[in-house]
């Protein structure tokens, strides 16, 4: 029988690179998709033909229920890290289709926004800090942070689940950090925060700078933090169901690799300067953002470039031999300007 895979999110840019190299690596397996309309639907149908389509939204509650009792593994990314009511159907479908000696796996996709919980906790925004999270030695503290930490209440959901229900059900939440990187999806192949800054830099003219700019962050780019779920997947399909992949220690950081948010800003400066794209606006300028104002330019993409969240990603590593095979953020530099200006019109794709 064919393993089977429900995912959310494919229209969007994890879950839609993840598709990409599954649908390729194992075309065997048996693949339902959740995607909102009919419009997204063509996009996924004439891409991947032999997926099954699921027309409908995180909202509808019985039919995540059912599709999660079916699967062997959810694969859940669509705004996974905040949407209770999903987290809750998922749970509910997993433990009512699965058992002891059939066990359904559950790839959760959180959010780096957890571990910005000291700084936004305090007020704190552009400071440097020296606290480093990592998900080796230092699971049991992401897995206690506390309550009003950022995504804390769906990661609180999954791990329940794959605490009181161990034996039915293996969870394992991805907690990704900065993304970059061109995506392979069928519909969203761009990420958010570099992007979002490139974009900032291309049509004001000026580098944004929050505090002191020394904020540090986890990075990695598209494809490896594909593999990562690839090799996860890959576990749950040879039966794999090691404690130090899922259930209470199951929580894996793919990161490769850390920028600081003022430095990152200036290179970019750079390479737009030199790429000859700022025709008109003038020689570049360090400008002091505020919250409010990054607020207003992009949400928390934008407020994340005054926010730490350092960790160390070593869970993954140890224990199925993940590691970075793909170019840097630094070296991405020029990539991630060139794809923002194609999109807004300056660069002729």
């Amino acid at each position: 029988m064919a393993f089977k895979i429900f995912m959310t999110g494919v229209t969007g840019y994890i879950a839609g690179d993840a598709l990409y190299v599954l649908a390729r690596q194992h075309p065997d397996f048996d693949y339902a998709a959740l995607v909102r309309s009919e419009e997204s639907a063509a996009k996924v149908r004439t891409a991947y033909p032999a997926v099954r389509i699921v027309v409908g939204s995180l909202d509808d509650g019985e039919l995540l229920r059912r599709e999660a009792a079916w699967a062997d593994l959810v694969l859940h990314a669509a705004d996974a890290a905040d949407h209770e009511g999903a987290a809750h159907a998922i749970a509910k479908g997993l433990v009512e289709g699965h058992s002891d000696t059939r066990p359904g796996y559950w790839l959760h996709t959180g959010g780096e926004g957890i571990l910005t919980y000291f700084d936004t906790a305090a007020d704190r925004f552009g400071e440097p800090s020296e606290r480093i999270f990592d998900d080796l030695d230092g699971v049991g503290i992401l897995t206690s942070l506390p309550d009003e930490a950022f995504h804390r209440n769906v990661d609180k959901i999954v791990l329940e689940c794959g605490t009181k229900h161990a034996g039915a059900v293996r969870t394992a939440i991805v907690c990704p950090p900065t993304i970059y990187g061109n995506g392979r999806g069928p519909v969203s192949v761009r990420s958010r925060q570099c992007y979002e800054m490139a974009k900032v830099i291309l049509t004001t003219g000026y580098v944004p700078i929050i505090g002191t700019g020394q904020a540090k962050m986890g990075n990695v780019h598209i494809r490896d933090l594909t593999e990562a779920y690839v090799l996860l997947t890959e576990a749950a399909l040879s039966g794999n169901s090691s404690p130090e992949l899922w259930g209470p220690r199951g929580y894996h950081l793919p990161v490769t690799a850390e920028h600081t948010w003022g430095p990152l800003a200036r290179k970019m400066a750079v390479t737009i300067q030199g790429m000859n794209l700022l025709k008109g606006k003038g020689p570049l300028k360090e400008y002091q953002m505020s919250k409010e104002e990054a607020d207003k330019t992009a949400g928390f993409d934008a407020l994340s470039w005054g926010l730490n969240a350092r960790c160390r990603g070593l869970r993954l590593n140890k224990y199925l031999g993940w590691k970075a095979e793909h170019p840097s953020l630094e070296d991405e530099i020029p990539g991630i300007v060139r794809s923002e200006a194609e999109r807004l019109g300056i660069l002729k794709n």
